[in-house]
């Protein structure tokens, strides 16, 4: 308890995306056992937290305000939306599924609010490239993640709360892709003018990726909801959704080669090893949101000769989270060992 990573829920993230990519593929028992599985580790996780939180509270302080774990916290606002989507998706729960909004909605405005200032506020801050790394991009992913819960509740909501729902989902939407482009510069700028050690290329590097993933799944569904009911304001601005989104996947495509060419180059050239570390849950999720968004792109875009990305994708994904959850049990056996030898 005393040494739970800020980023662990990232380990529901995976699952859940993974989960509501399944059942869009028509796979629906891997969808329920995995979405069962998420909604498990939702509730360990946060049990696992809030003990932190009272038996450990200098701890929880002292990731919050160190640059490289602070942003990890973010990933229980991301997780709760997410969650919240796939029990909407799955199981059409729209009750729990409205709290987990209301919940991450309410996260989202303290956890942001609290870390920029935490580390704004900071004296003793490190430099760019000690301080800088993909897991800023968690930020991205949170703002996203409750625009995505909001436009996927939006069609379902009476009128005359459906405009306001469209109008919050559509202003997270382009403060998170404002919110990237921010970050992603500074970390592009990390890249190629400071050195990189193959021990500072951390699996979170990744949501590069996965923050485009979920802005493009994010535009996709607002285009979805434009077409499904009438919405003056989605109507009005649905040629810059529609280009956006071609944007926000574009730019996440590219960074899929580059993201593989790096990891071959950290470990084959660099032969760094390759064991499990928590924050192997932050490549996941971006395999498996990858994977979402196309399928969600190319249903609203009418874009039929994408069809067999998600395909492979969600493999992929399935095959990485596997080997992370066996590296996660393996670590879990492994500790309960030690103990009982101690």
């Amino acid at each position: 308890m005393a040494e739970l990573p800020p980023s662990a829920f990232a380990m529901v993230m995976a699952t859940a995306v993974i989960a509501i990519t399944a059942h869009e593929l028509g796979m629906p028992l891997l969808a329920r056992a995995l979405g069962v599985l998420a909604i498990v580790a939702y509730v360990i996780l946060w049990l696992l937290f809030a003990g932190r939180l009272v038996r450990h509270p200098a701890k929880v302080y002292g990731d919050l305000v160190d640059h490289v774990k602070g942003p990890g916290y973010l990933t229980i606002i991301a997780a709760t939306c997410i969650l919240g989507n796939e029990v909407y998706v799955l199981w059409s729960a729209k009750g729990p599924a409205t709290a987990l909004c209301a919940g991450g909605a309410l996260l989202w405005l303290i956890g942001i609010y609290l870390l920029f200032t935490a580390l704004t506020v900071k004296q003793d801050k490190p430099t760019l490239a000690d301080g800088m790394t993909g897991a800023w991009l968690i930020a991205v992913v949170a703002t996203q993640a409750l625009a995505v819960l909001v436009a996927t509740l939006a069609p379902s909501t009476p009128q005359p709360f459906r405009l306001e729902a469209n109008f919050v989902a559509v202003s997270l939407w382009l403060f998170g892709g404002m919110l990237y482009i921010w970050m992603i510069s500074l970390i592009f700028y990390r890249y190629t003018f400071f050195r990189l050690a193959p021990e500072d290329l951390t699996p979170p590097y990744w949501i590069n990726m996965g923050a485009m993933a979920i802005s493009t799944l994010g535009g996709s569904v607002l285009i979805l909801d434009a077409d499904a009911v009438r919405s003056p304001l989605l109507d009005a601005i649905l040629p810059f959704l529609k280009g956006f989104t071609v944007f926000f996947w574009a730019t996440g495509t590219w960074w899929i080669p580059m993201l593989v060419i790096l990891a071959v180059w950290r470990h084959l050239v660099q032969r760094f090893p390759l064991r499990y570390d928590p924050l192997y849950w932050g490549a996941v999720f971006p395999l498996g949101m990858y994977a979402l968004c196309t399928l969600r792109m190319a249903q609203a875009l009418e874009l039929k000769f994408l069809a067999a990305l998600p395909e492979v994708f969600i493999v992929l994904a399935f095959v990485a989270w596997l080997a992370t959850f066996v590296g996660l049990a393996r670590a879990i056996v492994r500790g309960m060992f030690d103990a009982a030898a101690r």
